[in-house]
């Protein structure tokens, strides 16, 4: 007697249905920003936690990824419009008014402060469009350290030296020479103003090479600290006696001036460099130039081609971190996960923001919650916590 098989029930997967909140990714196409904040290795992360990253065609071609390595990582290659239409859309640059209008209202835009380049048109739209912008330059941790502008002042010191560096070896436009110099020949002198963690990485980059390193900060505390941290004889330290610094201008071969609460008088001859010199500003403040006297070379935007032989003896350049945009965003990315980690609530898909966040939003609820951007705006800035109660 043959049995008769009995169909029986069998579990299946089931799953539950929930919010997947989009990240975009437009191209920089601004000019002074030639960084990119996300690589493939990030995006793959995002894709495991329920975030669809949404980035705009071409846009990492400045960090040398094609569209194809985004692919495999599970985002979605789209147009600009699309980019800009995600729940939250992710752009260094200062935003322009033409792109905020892509932006859908409510939207969170993530993205530098660059008070220098907001304008009141573009400030006017995301406060009508009740945007969350935030700025990641201002982000703090619970110890209340910056941690993405700690990253961007690393990369910055520590690119100044190395193409400072590579200039000055130059044969044609730069000097032939080596930073450290080698057995009988003196090394050349850096002079770094300001010691924060800027003036920290070009020390230490500086140091490596073999150069002779002067540290120059009115700030005591912070300048036995950058010793400390350098090592004992490693650099020589001096408060702005004006002789000293004087002196220190004149020999350099190399000048960085990094952030600092040192104000340089706009009265400083650039005769007063060596011939050749190669400086740096990394104080990112374009309204107020470190050398004023110099002519300034963004290397956000500058290219093999500018090379002038006939161009003054003695250049400074700006945006150091934007010609090494690669390091940048493998550096940024790894610090965005732990931010997404802290506004992403991967059971509901909403929006958190902790007080460590909170400090770096500058519009919210359709109103400006930081002064700068308000009198930007020409309106009156509020505090962010009233609005958070009210909402």
């Amino acid at each position: 007697m043959t049995t008769i098989p009995t169909p029986l029930e069998q579990l299946a997967d089931v799953l539950t249905r929930r919010n997947k909140i989009t990240l975009g990714v437009p191209c920089s196409a601004a000019p002074g920003e030639r960084r990119f904040p996300l690589t493939p290795e990030c995006a793959a992360i995002l894709a495991t936690r329920g975030i669809q990253v949404l980035i705009e065609a071409g846009a990492a071609a400045c960090i040398h990824f094609p569209d194809a390595a985004y692919t495999r990582a599970g985002a979605r290659v789209v147009d600009r419009r699309t980019a800009f239409s995600a729940d939250i859309v992710l752009h260094l640059p200062a935003i322009s008014a033409q792109d905020a209008l892509l932006l859908r209202q409510g939207a969170m835009l993530i993205g530098l402060f660059h008070p220098e380049r907001q304008t009141p048109a573009a400030i006017d739209i995301l406060l009508r469009r009740h945007i969350i912008a935030v700025a990641l330059d201002l982000v703090t941790d619970s110890a209340g350290h910056r941690p993405f502008a700690d990253i961007l002042a690393e990369i910055d010191g520590r690119a100044a030296i190395a193409l400072a560096s590579s200039m000055l070896a130059d044969p044609i436009h730069g000097k032939g020479i080596l930073a450290g110099g080698i057995a009988g020949v003196v090394p050349c002198e850096v002079t770094i103003i300001g010691s924060g963690l800027a003036a920290q990485a070009a020390a230490r980059s500086a140091i490596g090479l073999g150069a002779t390193v002067r540290l120059f900060d009115n700030d005591t505390y912070r300048l036995r600290e950058a010793c400390n941290t350098l090592g004992a004889g490693a650099v020589i330290a001096s408060a702005i006696h004006p002789r000293v610094f004087a002196s220190a201008l004149h020999s350099a071969d190399i000048v960085i001036a990094t952030p600092t609460d040192v104000a340089l008088r706009e009265d400083i001859d650039p005769e007063l460099l060596k011939r050749g010199v190669i400086a740096f500003d990394l104080c990112g403040n374009p309204a107020a130039p470190a050398f004023p006297g110099l002519r300034r070379v963004d290397l956000a935007s500058a290219c093999a081609s500018d090379n002038d032989p006939d161009a003054p003896v003695r250049t400074c350049y700006v945006n150091a971190g934007s010609a090494v945009p690669r390091t940048a965003a493998m550096a940024l990315s790894t610090s965005l996960l732990t931010l997404f980690d802290q506004i992403i609530n991967p059971e509901s898909g909403a929006v958190n923001l902790s007080e460590t966040i909170t400090c770096a939003v500058y519009t919210f609820m359709g109103r400006p919650v930081n002064n700068v951007i308000a009198d930007i705006a020409s309106r009156r800035a509020i505090d962010i916590n009233i609005l958070l109660n009210l909402s």
